[in-house]
């Protein structure tokens, strides 16, 4: 199911103020918002001195001291830099033997094919197919140059007016080395691996045209073609079960089930794929990108972004904060104005200082989006940005208000809360209560008190459900990185002072002092924070049970309200 598209004329929100250890400037990019989080890294938006807005990806810094993946990184963003496809986010600049390495890439107008079908439900036939076209020609280049992308997937190609654009393509490799997995960052993404590769076989041209099925199955059905649920689930079924093609359109099953040919030898090279898109009778004969390719409310929707600029900040200036956000100083405040605590007002962080002690609550932010790895929430970072040129003025206009926010379909039967968790992180069955909550009326309390654990960084917690899923598979969740828990980029999110955790608290908090950043350094063990749908129907509070830095797991209580029941 899909969420309710924001209303004609609303402002993006989730440019995300840069935090107080975010950098303002590296590689000679200056950096104005921060778009997300993942398992490689941060994703900024930045310019150029002169002005052009680019995605900029800086590494983690426990990466960034394995030798073994900055040799990595080096060869791949090496290889990377050579790919000039019209269908891919170029490469345009990088740091690799810096001390933080850090790749920058076109900006690229308009949301992954994961949040429109997250927003909008599946993709029309015809768009699919032109889809699959402008995705296979991206990967001939790819694959030209020596490349294979290993982790194509709806969260890596985003759209745009004139067709899609493939992103973090081979990066992907960099972090594919026993050093690094064997901390929770793992390569691909199960439901859209090939079989080769979930054994651990050599990639190659054909790894990624599995894929390409795999991710056309998904947009024109809405779910993974493999199943969700645990990722050994999946990758079982990759391997030894046929792809469920029920919920796509008879007319897409022949070519996708030949892409998804467990042989390799058996796939369509890319060029086949392209032909057999020429030749569908859904598209005529003719690939072309006309206005008409995409779907009226998304085409919409990147009409409006398109529309709602902000001007560049001059040099030195304090970051552009997102549309619709309070300047300094008044309630929704930016990241560096203080909160008030229940006892006494705090006195104002100066810039550049560090962030507050843990005994402390956090500092109100901008209004902006605690960071989610892409819902690029896989093993990959995925930039789902947008910036265009207005006349001689530029506008930036972001994209994300698809971000992955809950979907309208009802919460799991309480019986099925476990059915999805992995062996090692056990939750408990969710404790119903069907009516409607005293606090706050016009809400219900669907489940109450669940414990959940998360055994590392590629399980999140499924709020709505009530159970512990890997990433990529919940409608709505609160994921975690090995130092923070983050929340989908179409939500909010506050931090509960201590010894309140009420539903009413909850929801004047996001309303007045959204943040920006739920460290583990600041949720300790009894800490609570909410997390709200930019649509206001579900709101989860979560308690931290068992939390710290590293990649261990993590243990939360959930309680999940929904407005109207």
């Amino acid at each position: 199911m899909s969420t309710s598209p924001p209303p004609p004329g609303a402002a993006p929100h989730h440019l995300q103020a840069p935090a107080v250890d975010d950098p303002r400037e590296v590689g000679g990019y200056r950096v104005v918002a921060r778009l997300g989080a993942g398992g490689m890294g941060r994703v900024y938006l930045a310019h150029t001195p002169g002005g052009r807005p680019v995605a900029l990806k800086v590494i983690r810094p426990e990466l960034a001291g394995d030798p073994e993946f900055r040799r990595r990184f080096a060869g791949e963003v090496a290889s990377a830099r050579r790919i000039h496809g019209l269908y891919t986010a170029q490469v345009i600049d990088s740091g690799a033997d810096d001390p933080t390495p850090w790749l920058a890439t076109a900006y690229v107008p308009g949301p992954s094919l994961q949040q429109a079908v997250h927003t909008y439900g599946p993709l029309p036939v015809r768009t699919v197919l032109l889809l699959v076209a402008g995705i296979a020609e991206a990967l001939q280049e790819i694959h030209r140059a020596g490349v294979v992308h290993r982790d194509l997937k709806p969260a890596n190609v985003l759209i745009s007016a004139d067709g899609p654009r493939v992103i973090d393509f081979g990066i992907a490799r960099a972090a594919d080395a026993g050093a690094l997995t064997g901390t929770g960052l793992r390569v691909g993404t199960p439901a859209f691996m090939a079989p080769e590769q979930a054994l651990g076989r050599p990639a190659g041209p054909a790894t990624d045209v599995f894929a390409l099925g795999a991710l056309a199955a998904c947009v024109a059905g809405g779910v993974p073609p493999f199943g969700t649920g645990p990722e050994s689930a999946a990758l079982y079924r990759v391997v030894h079960e046929e792809a469920d093609l029920g919920a796509v359109p008879a007319e897409l099953r022949p070519l996708l089930r030949h892409c998804l040919a467990k042989d390799p030898a058996h796939r369509p090279s890319t060029a086949q794929v392209i032909e057999a898109v020429r030749s569908h009778p859904a598209v005529g004969g003719e690939l072309r990108f006309t206005e008409d390719w995409l779907p009226y409310r998304v085409a919409t929707e990147l009409r409006r972004h398109a529309d709602a600029g902000l001007p560049v900040p001059p040099p030195g200036a304090p970051p552009v904060p997102p549309p619709g956000a309070a300047p300094p100083g008044t309630a929704q405040a930016t990241a560096l104005d203080a909160a008030p605590t229940a006892s006494a007002p705090r006195a104002p962080v100066p810039a550049g200082a560090p962030g507050p002690p843990a005994a402390q609550d956090p500092p109100p932010r901008g209004r902006r989006r605690v960071p989610a790895p892409g819902r690029g929430r896989g093993r990959t970072v995925a930039v789902a940005v947008a910036a265009l040129l207005l006349g001689a003025a530029w506008a930036l206009a972001l994209l994300d208000p698809y971000g992955g926010g809950g979907e309208d379909g009802e919460a799991a039967d309480p019986a099925e809360a476990t059915a999805g968790a992995p062996a090692s992180a056990p939750a408990s069955a969710p404790s119903v209560a069907p009516t409607p909550s005293a606090a706050v009326p016009g809400y219900t309390a669907v489940h109450t008190g669940t414990e959940l654990t998360s055994p590392d960084q590629s399980y999140e917690f499924d709020v709505k459900a009530g159970r512990v899923v890997p990433q990529e598979t919940a409608s709505w969740y609160v994921g975690r990185s090995a130092a923070e828990f983050y929340v989908p980029e179409s939500s909010d999110a506050y931090v509960l002072p201590v010894g309140r955790q009420g539903l009413a608290d909850c929801l004047k908090g996001v309303d007045s002092q959204p943040v920006t950043a739920l460290p583990f350094a600041t949720l300790r063990a009894g800490r609570a924070f909410c997390v709200r749908a930019q649509d206001g129907r579900d709101v989860g509070i979560v308690t931290v049970l068992t939390a710290g830095p590293g990649e261990g797991p993590v243990k939360v209580s959930v309680d999940y309200y929904r407005r109207g029941g």
